[in-house]
This record gives C-alpha cells, sequence and structure tokens, in this order.
C-alpha cells in the first residue's frame, strides 16, 4: 500500500500513485522492516530534482520494479527540503563510501536505520558502467538474507566514518587574516568568466560575499572586489539568469554561465538579490540593479503565496522535458516579434537559427553590447511580449510549502535591498511574509521548519531560527519596530538553549534531544545554504550592538570564537563564519539620535549591511550607560548619527549626506 497520499509535501505527493508501497518516514516504517526482516530502501530527493523525476518514471512508476522494490524491501520517501538532516546524515554514509553524491539519493539500511550500501540515480537497463536499479535490488537483497556479517561489519564501518565526520575536529587557530583569505579565494575564481573554476559553475555566494566585503572596503583589495563584481556580472549575462522573467537558476552546467540546470530556488534567488543590490547600490551599475528588480518581480508573480509568504522551488521541467518553458526556437522569435524587432532581439540575447544549446536558444547577453537607451527600451518592450506568450506554455510544477529558513533568507533580502535601493514595497513583502512565518509556524518559543496547507513540521532546526533572527533583525533596521527585537532575542535564547551542543559550544542542526538518526547532525560548512553557525554568529553580534546587554555580548563573543576554530580545515566551505568575523571587526554602529532622525536613518538604510548595525536612540535614555555614545548623545540636537567603533564613537554627523563619509574617514 502506497502511504504518501496524505503527506504534506508535494515532492512526496508526485509519488502517491506509484505502485511502490512507499512509507513516509517514521517509526512505523522501521518497526515493519524488523517484523518482516527487509532492510529498508531510502529515496530522498526534492521536487525541482531533474533527475530525481527521471528515475521515478523509469523505476517507481514501473509495475514490474515496484513489484520487486515492494517484495524485497521496505521504501520509504523523504523530502530532503522537508528533512535536511535526514538528507545530511545519509548523504554523509554516501560519501564515506567513497561516492560524489546527489540527488536522487538511493540509500540502503539496516531495520535499525543504519546505511550499508547506497548510490544516487540507477538506469532501469544498465548504461554508462551503471547497474540496472532491478539488479541492485537483487543482489543487495540476496547480500542481507544470506550474508549478515558481511551486512554488520559494512553498517558499523559507516557508523564510525559518520561518528568521525561528525566529531569536529576544532583547530587551535588566531583570528583568520581575511585579506589574504580574500586574495587566495580571488585567485581560484575563474577570471574571465568570474566563479569558481570549471564546471558545473555555482553561485557560491557565500564566496562572493566575502569578496565583496574586502574589495569595497579597501581600494587596495582591487582583486577580490573584481572578482566578485566579474562573477555576478557574468551571471546576470548568462543563460543561468531569466532575462524574461526575472530569478536565476540554480546552477549552470557549462563553465560561461550559459547553460542552467534550469529549476529555480528561493534561498538561491535570496542571497543573490542581497549581492545585487549591494552592487548596484556601490556601482550604479544598471546591470546589477536590473538582476535585483528581476528576481523581485519574479518573487512576486511566480513565488508569492495566499499566506503572504514564499514557495520554496519552481521545477526544472515542464511537459516532460528540461527547460522547454525557458528556450526558444528563432522561428519562434521571428513569429511573435515579426522580422525586424526579431532580429534586434536575436542579435542581443543570441537567437540562433539551430540555437545555442540543443537546437534551441537559451537566451543571454554573454556576448552582446550593451544597448543604448532607446535600444534598450525597444528591448523591454519586446521582452514584455515574450514573456506573456511564455505564459501561455504549461509552467514547471511549484513546491508550494513554506520553509521558515528559506523564507529568512529572502526575508532579511528585501528588507536590506529596499533601503539599498530605495523600494519601499520590497519592505511591505518582507514585514508580510515575516507575519505569517512568525505567527502560522510558531512552535512553542521556536519555530516550525515546513508549512503547507495548514499543516506543519516541527520541531524546527537551527538554520530556521538563525534565518528568521536575521531577518527580525534586517526588519527592525528598517523601521525599529520593538517587536522585531524582542522576536530575534526569543529566538536567538531559544536557539541557544536547543540546538548549542554544550560539549563544544557549536551550533548544531537538530534540538540536542533528537532521536532516530544514526548520529546527530551537527555540519559546520555551508553548503547551498549558510550554515547556521555562520548565521547565528552574525545575528548576536547585531544583537549585542542593538541591547548592549552583557549576556547578548558574551555569547556572541563565545560563538564566534569557537566558530573561528572551523575554519581552518576548509575556508572555503565556512564564507559565512568568515563574513561573520568581518562584522565584527570591521562592522559599525550607526547611532541615530534625536527627534528628528528620519533622513539619517534613511542615509544608513543606504550603508552596506555588511558593515552597519542600525541602532534607534530617541532621547539619552536611549542608550545602556557603558555604551560609548551615551555620554555624547546630548549634542544630537534635532537629528544626528554617531558613528560607532568597537568602543569608541566619532563626533555626531549632522548632514545626514555625509554619513557614508563619516565612517570612511573615521576607519
Amino acid at each position: 500500500m502506497n502511504r504518501l497520499a496524505g503527506a504534506a509535501s508535494p515532492y512526496l505527493l508526485q509519488h502517491r500513485d506509484n505502485p511502490v508501497d512507499w512509507w513516509e518516514w517514521g517509526k512505523e516504517a522501521f518497526a515493519e522492516a524488523k517484523r518482516s526482516n527487509r532492510p529498508v530502501l531510502l529515496s530522498i530527493g526534492y521536487a525541482a530534482c531533474h533527475w530525481c523525476h527521471v528515475m521515478a518514471h523509469e523505476s517507481f512508476e514501473d509495475p514490474a520494479t515496484a513489484a520487486v522494490m515492494n517484495e524485497l524491501f521496505v521504501n520509504i520517501k523523504v523530502d530532503r527540503e522537508e528533512r535536511p538532516d535526514i538528507d545530511h546524515v545519509y548523504m554523509s554514509a554516501l560519501h564515506s563510501l567513497g561516492q560524489q553524491g546527489g540527488w536522487p539519493l538511493t540509500m540502503f539500511l539496516t531495520p535499525q536505520g543504519e546505511p550499508f550500501w547506497g548510490g544516487t540515480y540507477f538506469p532501469p537497463e544498465p548504461r554508462h558502467g551503471q547497474p540496472a536499479f532491478t539488479n541492485v535490488l537483487h543482489q543487495l537483497s540476496g547480500i542481507y538474507q544470506r550474508e549478515p556479517d558481511r551486512i554488520a561489519q559494512n553498517a558499523a564501518a559507516i557508523r564510525s566514518a559518520l561518528k568521525q565526520m561528525e566529531t569536529i575536529a576544532l583547530a587551535v587557530a588566531g583570528e583568520p587574516d581575511l585579506g589574504d583569505l580574500a586574495r587566495q579565494i580571488a585567485g581560484a575564481f575563474d577570471h574571465e568568466n568570474g566563479g569558481l573554476r570549471g564546471a558545473p559553475k555555482f553561485p557560491n555566494t557565500g564566496l562572493i560575499e566575502l569578496l565583496w566585503r574586502r574589495g569595497s572596503q579597501n581600494e587596495a583589495a582591487s582583486q577580490p572586489l573584481l572578482a566578485a563584481t566579474r562573477t555576478l556580472e557574468r551571471m546576470a549575462r548568462g543563460g543561468i539568469h531569466d532575462h524574461l522573467g526575472g530569478g536565476f537558476a540554480r546552477y549552470a552546467v557549462d563553465e560561461r554561465w550559459l547553460v542552467p540546470h534550469f529549476e529555480k530556488m528561493l534561498y538561491d534567488n535570496a542571497q543573490l538579490l542581497a549581492l545585487y543590490a549591494l552592487e548596484a547600490s556601490r556601482s550604479g551599475d544598471v546591470l546589477a540593479r536590473e538582476a535585483a528588480e528581476g528576481i523581485v518581480a519574479w518573487l512576486e508573480r511566480e513565488m508569492l503565496l495566499p499566506e503572504g509568504a514564499f514557495a520554496a522551488s519552481l521545477d526544472a521541467d515542464s511537459e516532460g522535458e528540461e527547460g522547454k518553458y525557458y528556450v526558444w526556437t528563432r522561428t519562434e522569435i521571428d513569429t511573435l516579434l515579426g522580422p525586424e524587432d526579431a532580429e534586434l532581439f536575436a542579435r542581443h540575447y543570441d537567437v540562433r537559427p539551430h540555437g545555442n544549446w540543443e537546437e534551441v536558444s537559451i537566451l543571454n547577453r554573454l556576448d552582446a553590447p550593451d544597448p543604448d537607451t532607446e535600444t534598450a527600451g525597444r528591448l523591454a518592450e519586446l521582452k514584455s511580449r515574450l514573456l506573456a506568450a511564455r505564459a501561455q506554455r504549461i509552467p514547471p510544477a511549484r513546491d508550494d510549502k513554506i520553509l521558515a529558513d528559506w523564507n529568512g533568507l529572502m526575508i532579511s533580502a528585501l528588507a536590506r535591498a529596499a533601503g539599498l535601493l530605495d523600494q519601499p514595497r520590497w519592505l511591505d513583502l518582507a514585514r508580510n511574509a515575516y507575519r505569517f512565518v512568525a505567527e502560522s509556524m510558531a512552535d512553542g518559543e521556536g519555530l516550525a521548519h515546513s508549512y503547507r496547507q495548514g499543516r506543519l513540521i516541527k520541531p524546527g532546526f537551527a538554520l530556521d531560527h538563525a534565518a528568521m533572527i536575521e531577518a527580525a533583525l534586517a526588519l527592525h533596521d528598517a523601521g525599529f519596530e520593538r517587536h522585531y527585537l524582542d522576536d530575534a532575542k526569543r529566538w536567538s535564547d531559544h536557539l541557544w538553549r536547543h540546538y548549542r551542543d554544550p560539549a563544544t559550544d557549536l551550533i548544531g542542526m537538530t534540538r540536542l534531544e533528537s532521536e532516530g538518526l544514526p548520529v546527530i547532525p551537527r555540519p559546520t560548512h555551508d553548503d547551498a545554504v549558510p550554515n547556521a553557525l555562520g548565521i547565528h554568529a552574525a545575528n548576536l553580534i547585531r544583537l549585542a550592538r542593538k541591547t548592549g546587554e552583557a549576556e547578548d555580548r558574551e555569547r556572541a563573543d563565545m560563538l564566534m570564537a569557537v566558530a573561528l576554530r572551523t575554519v581552518p580545515r576548509a575556508p572555503l566551505a565556512h564564507g559565512s563564519v568568515l563574513n561573520a568575523f568581518d562584522l565584527a571587526r570591521n562592522g559599525v554602529e550607526i547611532v541615530l539620535a534625536g527627534p528628528n532622525r528620519e533622513a539619517f536613518h534613511a542615509a544608513a538604510r543606504q550603508l552596506p549591511y555588511t558593515l552597519a548595525t542600525l541602532v534607534d536612540c530617541p532621547d539619552a535614555e536611549g542608550l545602556p550607560p557603558g555604551h560609548p555614545a551615551a555620554a555624547m548623545i546630548r549634542q544630537a540636537g534635532e537629528g544626528a548619527a554617531f558613528v560607532c567603533f568597537e568602543g569608541r564613537c566619532l563626533s555626531p554627523v549632522t548632514d545626514s549626506n555625509r554619513l557614508a563619509e563619516a565612517i570612511a574617514a573615521g576607519r
């Protein structure tokens, strides 16, 4: 019996009509495995995963394959976005077997949940050196039944490897040299195309942010800034960018950013929105501003849900073909636009008679010159016509679950980009999404992880809390409403109490009392999303500066110190921790004082959020007694800003137009 009809996850619901006897993850499935003495087949994927769909069509929808699965295994289906902890543990198990990993993740477990073998995609018949899926099933079932000692030996070896992976070796090291690290990272970037060299190419937003931070703060750091801006520029010109509808795909399969893996994820676009807004604000670059505005246009048009929060992802496939919704033939362009306009559009967006990819064209501006103002206006009108025509196609499926962590990332990005680019409507989007997550996804003093159609998946993970704390602090910067700071403080206390490992002081992925997995997952590195450790290290720094409370500062210092000890093993994998350290060492407090401080607030919101933490001080009692600006606050008059570095504040800035200048001069 297939048991997925009652699932909350859209990915699981895609499999509810399979002839496979799927179970959701839970004690009942493992009890059945023990009762029937069958191993467990664990299949992990996500709704926007192309190869997950391929394996589903080839194997899980095939009655003969399903019959083998049902006879020999207890079959469990997991949405990795709904249960990132399960995904992390069993992907780590696959890595321990020397395999690269990917999705769908196909793992074979004992009835106790211990992995003994695994892989990713398996074809229905032998192909490219891979065995047929049913052959794998028969072979592993036979070994499980006939050679229990061999299974136990494999499981023990993987269990030992997992425990070693999750035992974090904290280095004894001094503070990292951010300038030197930024130069090393910039040297690893592709000088022509941006991004880390080679293919496939991922955005690596944490590293781009670190390069941008160092380069924008220090005129001598031109190499890091060039590496960051070149990456942002080539991505915005590439096929990974949806030039009609806005937003970015997950990654590019080539080194030029031309051919995307077409799924669109909320978390990628959240992190890229923040970066493009920073660069557009810094340089006035039109391409960066258009990229930021396009992300928000896509967000409103395709990802905004009735609840006010945002959906998780859009599929790569439509009508059974990857990318079909997004690509064009020259004939289609000619028919829709007419000869003259089609020629203009084709010249600027690389539309060729035989395509630039598999006989179709992926729109891009990688080799096209920038249009003049008049031509840009014409192209915008043509893009609108093509977008309207594209909307008549069958769209990719949308995964409409609401994830607290991914929404938190987007809320922060919207709130910050609204100030950087003077887009107050974006702030409304951020506030509405925040309200839904904070109210409808509350779980006691903490948060649930996922919501869909009234159903919550709880408790939340560390990243749900860290990302929503960051969102609360970003919204507090935007308007200084007290309830955002109260939420940040409450969730921070909850995170500290339930997710901090007392043995190491590090933040774990799951609650300390979590059960049901071979190990408790405590990764410190960034993946496609930043790790909760790095985000919350920055959160605590901002929270301490806003509240001035000794406990907040002690926690900030403690977490930052231990987080830095994770970096030496793999600096490139810890961008979020390094960015938090940059905030700790190079960030500033902007104390806004006086009854008429609105202009200073607006000016402060246009400063890079990577640099500034905003503190509201409406009167002389608005700061704690020990704050370095407290003694000078009466000098604010009707309105002023105090620029404060660690332990010292400059004289009040009384002209809001000179705030950025004062920061630069005071360093």
